[in-house]
């Protein structure tokens, strides 16, 4: 074989490098563009505990809106629309409503669109990392005036025909904020529940007390770039364990949204944004 001449050498080499440089172009191209294509995940889930009065219950969740890094009013409005449009009777809201930045400056581009989000039995959340690293206490000011219930080691419960679903919150794991102590003091020995934990390796410390059915957790945003074969190659404390999609842990169901947001770089390559729809089912039905 002939040696490749300097002159077919460097031609070969620019060639080469066009086109290396034109893949990561579309690559970075097509992320932008993945930001905004929003995947409506539907999920039916059976829980051991959950009465038959609630059967076909519908619950959607969103997470990590991380308003200021690429989310706008107007695209969380937009969510918002497509949220409603699965007709959930709860909707539940996993962290992360900022990133950073001032609180002043984002409110308003926040509460608008949140108060937008329609379901008959309400809209609940729990604060993320980054809304303590923000302010947490602006952030809750914030659910409070957009009408979103704020369950951060708390209880609430939805009540059918004289039957209880509960839906429990935990601060963030981050910074020690988790009291599932006060959440186990609030929660019924009756009924279904379901955890709401910003970050979704939280599971295994809800799971063993085996009185959760589903825990529902977002942080990790599928890591944003999802590889194949390899999966996702960034993710963060608390979110490498079960960093996308559903999982069993025990007797309970884990599952990590994607979320609607982004950090670093705003893009998305091969991990869509997402709203889940949950369908619950009791036993046996």
């Amino acid at each position: 074989m002939m040696p490749l001449s300097r002159r077919k050498f460097l031609k070969a080499s620019l060639l080469s490098a066009t086109t290396g440089a034109a893949g990561l172009i579309s690559l970075i191209y097509m992320g932008h563009l993945e930001t905004d294509d929003v995947d409506v995940v539907q999920i039916d889930v059976h829980l051991p505990r959950l009465s038959p009065a609630f059967e076909g219950y519908r619950l959607a969740q969103i997470s990590d809106i991380h308003m200021g890094t690429g989310m706008t009013a107007d695209k969380l409005a937009t969510i918002a629309d497509l949220t409603n449009q699965q007709q959930p009777d709860l909707i539940t809201i996993t962290g992360d409503f900022v990133t950073h930045g001032s609180v002043a400056a984002l409110g308003p581009m926040l509460i608008e669109p949140l108060r937008e989000f329609a379901a008959p039995d309400g809209v609940v959340g729990v604060l993320g990392n980054h809304d303590f690293w923000t302010d947490a206490a602006a952030v809750r000011r914030i659910l409070e005036q957009s009408d979103v219930l704020d369950v951060s080691n708390g209880v609430t419960t939805v009540h059918r025909d004289g039957e209880s679903l509960h839906i429990a919150g935990v601060d963030t794991l981050w910074y020690h904020q988790d009291r599932l102590d006060l959440v186990l003091d609030q929660l019924p020995d009756e009924g279904a529940a379901i955890l709401l934990a910003h970050e979704p390796d939280f599971a295994d410390i809800s799971g063993p007390t085996g009185r959760f059915d589903l825990q529902l957790s977002g942080h990790t945003h599928g890591g944003q770039i999802n590889l194949p074969l390899v999966g996702p190659p960034f993710l963060p404390p608390h979110g490498k364990k079960y960093p996308l999609g559903q999982y069993q842990v025990g007797g309970m169901i884990q599952y990590t949204n994607r979320g609607v947001g982004t950090v670093g770089p705003p893009l998305r390559i091969n991990c869509r944004p997402e709203v889940t729809l949950f369908t619950l089912h009791a036993r046996g039905i």
